[in-house]
């Protein structure tokens, strides 16, 4: 099982995964890219560096960061010397350097992410038609078939989201404060933008900090994936980025929800796309965020409902067992 390390939702979509497949046989795990905050409890087997990206202070990717993170002959070497050809199966969850050393050996690689889906001709597009986007979302981890999970089926192949069990478990309960986790932006932008609605109280969970503190109504503590699970499931609402997994669990624990894309992240324009058919509030930056709606959501207590049922063992049979396996022309 191949996973993508950049941000939570490859990690966390893992932890009920792997369990199942390690039912068919022996499973190695490898893993690219270190912005993880969900640690695996299993031993892994391939640490590759990959080619992720940083998080940037202003509502976008650091590409100067990124590129100065990428160590494109580590990569290259890596991608040459993966022994992929002592596999049977190859389960890639946007995994760059495995699947692309599967593609240089003409390997079976089967795409399993939630990329795929985005890339589905029934899933909504934005706006903004991006043909960098499309072309990183195709060629990023490329595979020889794909299955994918999104906010809402899109047919054959393409599941509801992979609720993990420890969120599946809780009670939620509605407590008066909101969760916010928004790891694109400064700490000072975030702080600057909430206390403008004094009559809520927000807590924030940071990648940019390591130390907790409070500012008026706005309490910040660094990113911790039981306290911010904890946050959300007794949170009024969430306020986060438009990726997968945050938002998904938010809808299952029916949250109000509210998402901010990331700029310049053509799959979080998608994923924002996909959400505002659902009925959940979009906004393209703090900076453009409209008063008005935003206080109207803020008091409005409907949640759009969703049916995210626990159906990952079968989906995992399908894919050890092919039936709907998309090919990739």
């Amino acid at each position: 099982m191949c996973l993508q390390g950049t941000g939570n939702g490859h990690i966390a979509r893992a932890l009920d995964i792997i369990p199942i497949l390690k039912n068919y046989g022996k499973v190695d795990i490898a893993i690219s890219g270190n912005q993880c905050d969900i640690e695996l409890p299993w031993d892994i087997k391939y640490r590759l560096h990959g080619a992720g990206f940083i998080f940037g202070t202003n509502g976008g990717v650091d590409f100067f960061k990124s590129v100065a993170n990428m160590r494109v002959m580590n990569f290259v070497a890596d991608i040459l010397t993966v022994p992929v050809w002592n596999y049977d199966l190859v389960i890639n969850d946007f995994e760059p350097v495995v699947a692309w050393a599967c593609r240089l050996r003409a390997k079976e690689c089967i795409g399993l992410s939630h990329q795929s889906a985005v890339l589905h001709k029934g899933a909504p597009k934005p706006k903004v038609n991006s043909w960098l986007g499309r072309f990183v979302l195709r060629y990023y981890a490329p595979a020889s078939c794909h299955y994918g999970f999104h906010f809402k089926t899109l047919g054959d192949g393409f599941f509801t989201p992979v609720i993990r069990k420890d969120i599946r478990s809780i009670q939620p309960e509605v407590n008066e404060h909101y969760s916010v986790y928004l790891p694109a932006y400064s700490d000072e932008a975030i702080v600057d933008f909430l206390t403008q609605y004094d009559e809520v109280s927000w807590q924030v969970f940071s990648k940019h900090n390591n130390r907790s503190f409070a500012y008026k109504n706005v309490f910040i503590q660094p990113v911790n994936n039981g306290e911010f699970v904890q946050s959300m499931a007794s949170a009024k609402g969430v306020l986060c980025n438009a990726g997968f997994e945050t938002p998904a669990e938010a809808l299952f624990l029916k949250k109000k929800l509210c998402v901010l894309p990331m700029r310049g992240q053509y799959e979080q324009l998608c994923n924002a796309a996909m959400l505002k058919t659902m009925g959940v509030p979009v906004y393209t930056s703090l900076g453009q965020v409209d008063e008005s709606s935003f206080r109207a959501w803020l008091k409005d207590d409907q949640v759009v409902e969703v049916n995210y049922p626990d159906n990952t063992d079968w989906i995992i049979s399908s894919i050890v067992k092919p039936e709907w396996c998309i090919r990739t022309t």
